[in-house]
């Protein structure tokens, strides 16, 4: 998630790495804390790959700052993520809201409609934090209001991301 995230900013503009550091951790930093010890290394295996391009340029007040741009093939390896985002990508919702922040960045609407198709998919299944021989336990079920709680706002989560999947994929299956 992590590169989807350097490749997904970097596709809106160049930045140097603090200010991506910021931005992802504005994204799901409060989930998911984005540590200099997973992102430097991030970036210099995409920069290996050749995702990415670095520059030096002078720093406002004293050190010199590497901004960091999408190369061509950033770009093409960003999309193909986005094509086919792994199953943890659709089925984790803070991973698939990174998906979805960058998923305007693939040109067809049918590939976009695709994915949200997956994600549609996964929360129609019968899911439950709880299980009980074998069966999701439902809210009403539970044995304590703390789990009551849990069920009741994950049900009503679930009910109003499908209203917008299903919305979403409308839009995008009209031709434009």
């Amino acid at each position: 998630m992590l590169e989807l995230s350097i490749l997904g900013f970097l596709a809106e503009q160049p930045l140097h790495g603090y200010e991506l550091k910021e931005r992802i951790k504005a994204l799901s930093g409060h989930v998911r804390p984005v540590s200099d010890g997973a992102l430097y290394p991030a970036i210099t295996r995409l920069v290996t790959a050749g995702s990415l391009d670095q520059h030096t340029e002078p720093g406002v007040a004293a050190a010199p700052r590497r901004v960091l741009s999408l190369t061509d093939r950033g770009r093409e390896d960003l999309l193909e993520r986005l094509r086919h985002p792994r199953q943890a990508e659709v089925t984790d919702q803070v991973r698939f809201n990174t998906v979805l922040a960058f998923l305007r960045h693939l040109p067809d609407r049918s590939e976009q409609a695709a994915v949200l198709r997956r994600r549609l998919e996964f929360l129609e299944t019968p899911a439950s934090f709880f299980y009980r021989d074998g069966e999701p336990v439902r809210a009403e079920e539970a044995d304590d209001m703390f789990r009551q709680g849990m069920l009741r706002v994950a049900r009503a989560t679930g009910a109003a991301e499908r209203e917008w999947l299903r919305e979403a994929v409308t839009r995008l299956d009209q031709p434009s």
